[in-house]
């Protein structure tokens, strides 16, 4: 039996302001892929995110979600887009990730904090339950949004600049973690970094106003060389 995709894109333009960004894109996510997106600054890997997470609707084009709408899509958004000033603690951050497996009327559940207190183990961040976001390190906070976008155990996880802020140690123990995370389910990563991309994804997409490369873990030479 053929597999099917979680994520299909066909002939999908995305933009802001009526100003189209990214244009006839198609692709697709099967599980347990680790696609890895790159290009220059201003190409449109982030508005490609976006869209695959629903948080931008396309111009025009198609997107399609497997498992009879049943998708669960963890998102880690760019450090930029953190507001590090707002008053919420490490667990809270992290439980919050499962917002959408509850009734918006009804509170968590005992299940669910308890998914949430083993996510905190699973990141490293024992002991920092009741700390503020804002008071955490770069690596720290990166640490916390990823088990806020893990905590749902979602089938795709789509991450934008994971390594952004953060030591190369700490970066280090990202990758290997998202090693491990891929055995589980599909990773897509927007990535500056061209050693990681290369070293653990499996297709690379080289974004640049479209997708115009997407196979078999190798950026177009031009790309690489940079």
């Amino acid at each position: 039996m053929e597999t099917q995709p979680l994520v299909k894109l066909s002939r999908v333009a995305g933009g802001y302001g009526g100003k189209t960004v990214i244009r006839d894109v198609s692709l697709e996510v099967f599980p347990n892929d680790f696609l890895g997106i790159v290009g220059p600054n201003g190409g449109g890997k982030t508005t490609l995110v976006k869209l695959m997470t629903g948080l931008l609707k396309p111009m025009s084009g198609e997107i399609e979600y497997g498992l009879h709408g049943q998708l669960r899509i963890g998102y880690l958004p760019q450090y930029a887009a953190v507001d590090r000033k707002f008053p919420i603690s490490v667990f809270e951050t992290i439980l919050s990730g499962l917002h959408g497996m509850k009734s918006p009327l009804r509170p968590f559940t005992e299940a669910h904090r308890e998914q949430a207190r083993r996510t905190v183990a699973r990141m490293g961040l024992e002991g920092l339950e009741e700390r503020p976001v804002g008071e955490l390190s770069g690596g720290q906070l990166r640490r916390v949004l990823l088990g806020r976008a893990l905590v749902s155990a979602p089938h795709v996880l789509i991450l934008d600049e994971p390594n952004a802020y953060i030591d190369r140690r700490s970066e280090t123990g990202l990758y290997t973690l998202l090693k491990e995370i891929n055995g589980q389910c599909a990773v897509v990563m927007v990535s500056h970094d061209m050693r990681a991309v290369e070293k653990y994804a499996k297709n690379i997409a080289f974004v640049d106003g479209t997708l115009t490369y997407c196979k078999d873990a190798a950026a177009p030479a031009d790309y690489r060389a940079e």
